[in-house]
């Protein structure tokens, strides 16, 4: 794929998902209503047209069909309007959306994969046709009780192809359709309709084809009929007919004889502005000659306040940024610098310190452009929580909170999945299977699943809260010990760490395996995915009251506080959200385990000491614990002591990734995470703390 293609296709993809999004959100509001708006009507329309109109230009045939198959219905819908639906009508629209739109998302998501799409979509789209008929039905019963009499006088074409009765008409445009697509008397409307909103004056027949299905058998033998006052409007007709789907041919006729408002005489300026506006005739909206003129006149262009911009670009500038942080802190630490004078070393230092404050308010927009609102997270939630109350038959509310809270966009994709994880736990386990446990727990009858996000300066904090049944600690550990996980004595586990069983791999407290649960995945997968992005994940839970899964996770990966250590000649970077404490310690305040092994006693609790430069086999004079610096350090659910001979300083730092040659060494199971360069050129190693903990402890 060319680059051309490339960039049609991230901006297909970006504009179509953005429409599905917004798809998704309406479709949620208007179900709490329990209606449709007139205006979310218009908008379903507008976006099903656009989706169509899109992927035909990209050739993604089963896509343009399933939106086209649903702009028919929501054509038919604008037309007779939301409150010719009955409830039970409404309701099923609603479900045969939600399908609609999981459709269509599963399709964008193979383009994206470079999967082959699913052509076969016939018993789909006939679905949405056999509705359309359904919600037709009342219309078509209404009008066949009419009296037939009443045909003749609408000037309904025989099938014998006679031209309508128009004393005004100077000529007829004659269209057919092609074979067997169904539902004619629509499809003839659509196109008269597209033809009238794009400025065109004329009168067609049948007039009532839009609310009469039997006027199909007539449009299938003999066509349909538009009749015009003046060639050039028929001519520009014939120009749009061109653009409009369906159609097998269309052909010209000529009036039989000229229409009487052509024969006679040029009539006087005061009649001119009379006959301007005739009233308006069945089938034929009323001329509004003064709409364009107002319509410019509002039409004022507005500037576009939004663009969108291709990730790789962002990455780049935030590279480009990261250099331009560390080569500023080269040249204001540069050594060259002790050999000026006084006053050329304080005016060179009063430009580094405004070259530094417009550094800080870049680097502070590049990271801005990379946030992005969570809300689209949280909206995705609602569909979820809607769609497994209906199959679970449970009463719950979603509720969010912080919707506006802003994440690295990097990030935002990566707690994708766990959000989904853990509100379908909280659905499926959490809240209670009736109604009437809730009531004989003096709960309400309806669950509440409350979905919040705030951040601190450094990391953004997501919780998952409801207010079910909760867990129990000694059911956990005994369905643990029936699985042979436990390491330790079960009376030896803490709550806390009892709890944290359920998200070790292959747990699951469920009986039987569901649609949603039981195959002991998920909590896992959770767990791995917020680590991945540097964060960490812990859970609450009390019996009869409730669960709240709490996740911590940094605001963006690419640049972070840390705490520069040294051991030996080398420089570690630590990052401040992951220490607890730093000090000195006394030779009699070490204590050893029964495999001899060092530890040292915090707030009542004792942890390992892990000693960097025996792990990474560094040489240092520095080998008593007493002379070196002790870091208290914890990452998830793991704590421990790192021993390192000196502290150098907290500086901000910009991520690198280590080089694509190293990777074959797997550095990441021990320990190191990444890279940054420093102000003096020096490279520095960044800690990744889980990791540590988990390889140097094989090694104790």
């Amino acid at each position: 794929m060319d680059n051309g293609m490339e960039s049609m296709l991230d901006t297909y993809l970006f504009e179509t998902n953005s429409l599905l999004d917004n798809l998704d959100e309406m479709l949620m509001n208007d179900e709490k209503v329990g209606d449709f708006s007139p205006e979310d009507v218009n908008e379903i329309f507008r976006i099903m047209h656009t989706i169509k109109g899109s992927s035909a230009m990209m050739e993604f045939a089963p896509i343009a069909s399933i939106a086209h198959h649903i702009e028919d219905l929501f054509f038919y819908i604008r037309d007779k309007g939301i409150d010719s639906l009955d409830p039970q009508h409404k309701k099923e629209l609603f479900n045969l959306m939600f399908r609609s739109e999981d459709c269509l998302r599963g399709q964008v998501e193979k383009v994206e994969s470079g999967e082959p799409l699913d052509t076969d979509q016939e018993s789909f789209t006939t679905e949405i046709n056999n509705f359309l008929k359904k919600i037709s039905g009342a219309e078509e019963e209404s009008s066949e009780k009419k009296a037939p009499e009443q045909a003749a006088l609408t000037g309904e074409v025989s099938a014998s192809g006679n031209l309508p009765a128009d004393d005004k008409a100077v000529c007829f445009l004659h269209i057919f359709l092609d074979e067997g697509i169904g539902m004619e008397n629509l499809r003839a409307f659509m196109i008269v309709n597209a033809l009238k909103e794009c400025g065109l004056e004329f009168r067609y027949y049948p007039e009532n084809m839009e609310s009469d299905s039997s006027t199909c058998t007539s449009i299938i033998e003999d066509g349909f009929y538009m009749s015009f006052e003046s060639e050039d409007e028929a001519d520009k007709a014939s120009d749009l007919l061109r653009t409009q789907g369906h159609i097998r041919s269309y052909e010209l006729v000529m009036a039989p004889e000229p229409a009487h408002a052509a024969e006679s005489p040029a009539p006087s300026n005061q009649e001119t502005s009379q006959a301007a506006a005739p009233a308006p005739e069945h089938g034929q909206a009323a001329p509004k000659p003064q709409a364009p003129a107002k319509q410019v006149a509002a039409g004022t262009p507005v500037k576009q306040n939004l663009i969108s911009v291709n990730l790789m670009k962002l990455d780049s500038l935030m590279d480009i940024v990261g250099e331009i942080v560390i080569t500023e802190s080269m040249v204001t630490s540069s050594p060259e610098l002790d050999q000026l004078n006084r006053d050329a070393y304080d005016n060179f230092m009063k430009s580094a310190r405004q070259l530094r404050k417009l550094t800080d308010d870049l680097q502070d927009i590049a990271m801005s452009l990379r946030m992005v609102p969570i809300s689209g997270v949280f909206q995705k939630m609602s569909r979820i929580v809607r769609d497994m109350k209906q199959k679970l038959g449970k009463d719950v509310r979603l509720t969010l909170v912080g919707e506006d809270t802003e994440v690295d966009k990097t990030i935002v994709d990566s707690i994708q999945d766990p959000i989904m994880h853990m509100v379908r736990n909280a659905m499926d386990h959490g809240i209670e299977d009736t109604s009437q446990e809730r009531l004989a727990a003096g709960k309400s009858a309806q669950g509440e699943i409350i979905l919040s996000a705030s951040h601190t300066s450094s990391e953004v904090v997501i919780s998952i809260a409801d207010d079910g049944k909760g867990m129990n600690p000694d059911k956990i550990l005994a369905k643990a010990k029936e699985k042979g996980i436990l390491t330790k004595p079960e009376s030896e586990y803490t709550k806390k760490e009892a709890l944290a069983l359920v998200m070790l791999p292959g747990f699951s407290t469920n009986q039987t395996v569901t649609e949603f649960s039981g195959r002991g995945v998920g909590m896992d997968v959770v767990k791995k995915n917020v680590e991945s992005v540097g964060g960490v994940v812990s859970l609450t839970s009390e019996e009869g009251v409730g669960t709240t899964f709490l996740m911590k996770i940094p605001l963006t990966l690419s640049i972070m506080d840390g705490m520069k250590v040294t051991v030996g000649k080398s420089i570690f970077t630590i990052p401040i959200a992951n220490i607890r404490q730093s000090f000195k310690i006394l030779p009699e305040e070490i204590i050893r385990d029964e495999n001899g092994s060092e530890m040292v006693e915090r707030m009542g609790s004792f942890y390992p000491v892990i000693r960097l430069h025996r792990f990474y086999g560094i040489d240092t004079e520095i080998q008593d614990l007493d002379a070196g610096i002790l870091l208290w350090v914890e990452a998830s659910d793991r704590s421990f002591c790192l021993f390192v001979d000196e502290l150098i300083g907290e500086q901000q730092v910009v991520v690198k990734p280590l080089p694509a040659f190293l990777s074959s060494f797997e550095l990441k199971s021990s320990g190191i995470t990444g890279c940054t360069i420093l102000g003096d050129g020096n490279i520095s190693i960044i800690l990744d703390i889980l990791s540590l903990h988990g390889a140097a402890l094989e090694n104790i």
